[in-house]
């Protein structure tokens, strides 16, 4: 199992989800922009405000470690929403730039740690206590996921190998600390290995069979479902 810490293994991910999402994100014309993504309720355009806002806020995380001085992802819900909505409605080259640079800026920002500053706890926007070094991570799953909800060509069998098993592993934990979260066997057709969902100590629990990659795409809300039952939300 990948360590979510491991920088010389997550910090390259980051890079790698960031050159497909900024690849995917160049292939939409500016009427794509406004069209649905596969998020409900929200456009390609909100999409990609909200993971240039996400950029601006693990910088935050980022010098929060650096200065020791505390700076929040965010002040509260309410401000991200209203950030990714006025986001979204920027013209189509503006929003595209406010991509590249808030990405360019959140990499100037984790190359300003150092051993010391990256083993500095922050939190993260739900209060958790991480390490600074947690933070690549973070970007990690947004690049990857959010290129896919652009529903323009990405898709969840892009994802390294090493990747979909490590997110595999972030969200079936995720979950199965979740009121009511179902008792599932995930057992990938393309893996020796599998996953549970749910307590561990559950007899007979349901079994989904799929690709690894299709697994992942299920247990974050996206996919078709591999098994006949409801999961919770996982963020």
């Amino acid at each position: 199992m990948t360590d979510r810490h491991d920088l010389t293994v997550t910090l390259p991910w980051m890079r790698e989800g960031t050159a497909l999402l900024l690849g995917v994100s160049d292939g939409l014309t500016d009427a794509d922009l406004s069209t649905p993504s596969t998020l409900p309720g929200w456009t390609r355009a909100h999409v990609i405000g909200h993971v240039a806002r996400n950029a601006e806020a693990l910088g935050r995380l980022a010098a929060w470690a650096r200065t020791g001085v505390p700076t929040p992802m965010y002040a509260d819900r309410e401000q991200r929403a209203a950030e990714i909505e006025s986001s979204a409605a920027l013209p189509p080259a503006v929003l595209r730039q406010d991509l590249t640079s808030t990405a360019a800026g959140l990499e100037n920002a984790l190359e300003a740690l150092d051993p010391t500053t990256w083993r500095a706890e922050v939190k993260s926007a739900l209060g958790r206590a991480i390490p600074a070094a947690e933070i690549p991570w973070m970007r990690v799953r947004e690049v990857w996921l959010h290129a896919v909800d652009l529903a323009a060509g990405a898709t969840f069998a892009d994802l390294p190998a090493g990747l979909v098993d490590t997110l595999l592993d972030d969200v079936t934990g995720t979950l199965s600390t979740r009121p009511h979260c179902p008792a599932v066997r995930l057992a990938p057709t393309d893996r020796e290995a599998g996953w549970r969902l749910g307590s561990a100590t559950a007899e007979a629990p349901t079994t989904a069979e799929a690709p690894a990659a299709d697994l992942l795409a299920w247990v974050t809300g996206r996919g078709v479902p591999a098994a006949a039952v409801a999961l919770p939300s996982w963020l």
